[in-house]
């Protein structure tokens, strides 16, 4: 396994796979690996090559969010990625990827105006941002996003149709811990008290996909009583509760198939996303 810290080099690397017209998988990632992040880098083993970045990327984090304390270990992180038989980990510096002088910013409109769009304004531009120079400089022929992000997995989807960009985006399903809580990196942000708290985010799914398997078809009934499964718990703090139709990301009145739940809740200071698909249900 190689690591990369340049895109001069990440280039060159890339060109050379070219040459020899090998596939190219790529998993991004902010670090701190876990056992969801693992689920997309062996799903673009599948590829001759396989580029896994590492780069916490400032300008998708807002004022007062935690770009400063997110967690890092890059050393565990190599570990995980060598035994994985990752080819090239590429973790350029903020520098390298926002030097001085720059000044252009990828954006998307409509589809990030709903759930994270509203309480993180800015976030969706960084991310469109970032990703749109990490497709440019790795150019992979697949890049493998986690469901836990469901609207950032339908917004790239549309950024790489709308901008041309030669490339596939998969969506793999959300990896959760044996008590239901979706893997996430921030789950390290939780003490002992607030870890058992957060699996009040699954029992809500769980309780609204109960309703619909049962028939229930009035979003603000699913919605009412996963509300209250949700404000039962005392550390728990709504943030947003809603089921939207996937393709817009608008609000749905009346479920139907491929509408999405989704949830953003803190625990204590930690903001933890969740979500499923409705149509899986049907």
């Amino acid at each position: 396994m190689q690591k990369i810290t340049d895109i001069k080099t990440m280039r060159e690397k890339v060109a050379e796979w070219k040459k020899q017209n090998l596939s190219i998988g790529y998993v991004p990632t902010m670090g701190y690996l876990h056992e969801g992040h693992m689920s997309l880098i062996q799903k673009a083993r599948s590829k001759d090559r396989l580029v896994v970045s590492i780069f916490v990327n400032p300008l998708q984090f807002g004022k007062n969010e935690d770009f400063a304390h997110y967690p890092k270990d890059m050393q565990r992180d190599s570990v995980l990625c060598e035994k994985a038989f990752v080819d090239v980990i590429f973790c350029p510096d903020v520098s390298q990827m926002y030097p001085k002088d720059f000044c252009s910013y990828a954006d998307i409109e409509g589809l990030g105006e709903e759930l994270c769009g509203i309480s993180r304004p800015a976030h969706f531009r960084g991310v469109c941002t970032v990703l749109t120079k990490f497709f440019n400089i790795i150019q992979p022929d697949t890049a493998y996003f986690g469901q836990k992000d469901a609207q950032q997995c339908r917004i790239i989807k549309a950024l790489v149709k709308d901008l041309n960009m030669p490339l596939e985006i998969e969506c793999c399903p959300i990896i959760r811990e044996s008590d239901g809580l979706a893997k996430s990196s921030r789950n390290s942000y939780l003490n002992q008290e607030e870890r058992k708290a957060a699996a009040v985010l699954s029992r809500a799914i769980s309780l609204g996909q109960n309703l619909i398997k049962k028939g229930e078809k009035k979003a603000h009934i699913i919605l009412e009583a996963m509300r209250k499964e949700l404000e039962n718990e005392p550390l728990a703090r709504i943030d947003y509760l809603k089921i939207v139709d996937y393709d817009t990301m608008k609000q749905n009145e009346i479920i139907r198939p491929n509408s999405l739940c989704a949830m953003a809740v803190f625990i204590g200071n930690t903001r933890l996303i969740d979500n499923f698909f409705i149509e899986i249900l049907e």
